[in-house]
């Protein structure tokens, strides 16, 4: 088992993690509709570029080109029988990237949601949702990915059946979800939801916490919440760059690299380890974030209000713990 997160994380106070996949491969050509992963096998040197744009901008840790490497997600594209081909591919050029790269970086096999809804409200069951997960772990491990990241996910079964898949792969894990909607996740869990939920876990991840969301302002939010349960695991933040928008064509978001810098620094001050960004963060977002948490020093919590402030207005008045009446009325200010 690589111990290559465990030991950083006993070396360092903050990590920056990695940006956007599918952001990133667009930009490289990867049409809409398509399975990325695909590229793992297809387009090798274009996922060398993407690890190496991460690695160079001063990434510690990347994310594999397999989030939607399950059988669930690639038998839309006829290739569920491409599951530990497809994963290990991917490992396998994030390990050269990183091997090369003259200091220590972790490759983290992503692992995202299977696409599915879980019993009882849907068809998957628990040991499926294992199954699907175990099958993608064992190819990433194959390819030597140092830890698994489960990332995006947004109902407790899910994220526990990938953990559960994590021990039997033998391998270490982090897990993130995503609160979009109004402080929750689509299956309705809070942040205080999930601390609880890590705390029971028999098999419980190295780090945790939120990706994704809606924007930057809510998951730092979401983080506050992480950070007041008292849990002793690292937290995680991986935002968004800025908000979603429609332009000539194409989904463009709208957080510039310094607005990204002032995410930064603020997630490290709300209390998390390992700082990446999501959709839209490139390797220009990147260098930017990695300048700020090197230069600006650590300072206090920040309130709601510094937050809105620094980043702009929340998406909810409410961040969904119950405790409605302390969040701020989002504000109409945005950095631009």
């Amino acid at each position: 088992m690589s111990q290559a997160l465990s030991r950083l994380l006993a070396e360092r106070d903050w990590l920056l993690a990695d940006g956007a996949t599918g952001t990133n491969l667009f930009n490289m050509g990867l049409q809409s509709g398509d399975a990325p992963e695909l590229w793992n096998v297809d387009q090798p040197e274009r996922i060398r570029t993407l690890y190496r744009g991460a690695v160079e901008a001063g990434s510690d840790l990347f994310l594999t080109n397999s989030f939607g490497a399950n059988a669930a997600r690639l038998k839309l594209h006829a290739a569920q029988g491409r599951v530990r081909e497809l994963n290990r591919a991917a490992a396998e050029l994030g390990r050269e990237v990183a091997d090369s790269a003259g200091r220590p970086v972790v490759v983290a096999g992503s692992i995202g949601p299977t696409g599915e809804i879980m019993e009882p409200m849907g068809n998957l069951s628990y040991a499926g949702a294992v199954e699907i997960f175990h099958e993608q772990a064992e190819g990433l491990k194959e390819g030597g990915t140092d830890v698994l990241w489960v990332e995006t996910i947004s109902a407790a079964d899910e994220y526990k059946a990938a953990g559960e898949a994590a021990k039997l792969a033998g391998m270490p894990w982090c897990g993130t979800m995503s609160f979009d909607t109004a402080g929750r996740t689509m299956m309705g869990l809070t942040s205080s939801n999930m601390v609880e939920m890590v705390d029971k876990l028999p098999y419980p991840p190295l780090a945790f916490g939120a990706n994704c969301g809606v924007g930057a302002s809510d998951l730092l939010r979401t983080l506050l919440g992480f950070a007041a349960s008292g849990s002793e695991l690292p937290l995680i933040a991986k935002g968004n760059a800025g908000i979603p928008k429609y332009q000539d064509g194409h989904i463009h978001y709208d957080g510039t690299p310094a607005l990204m810098a002032d995410y930064a620094v603020l997630a490290r001050d709300c209390g998390a380890t390992i700082i990446g960004g999501c959709c839209g963060t490139t390797p220009e977002h990147l260098r930017a974030m990695r300048e700020a948490l090197e230069i600006r020093a650590r300072g206090p919590r920040p309130t709601l209000d510094q937050i809105t402030d620094a980043l702009g207005p929340f998406s909810s008045a409410v961040d969904g713990t119950g405790a409605d009446e302390a969040s701020p009325r989002p504000r109409r200010r945005r950095r631009s």
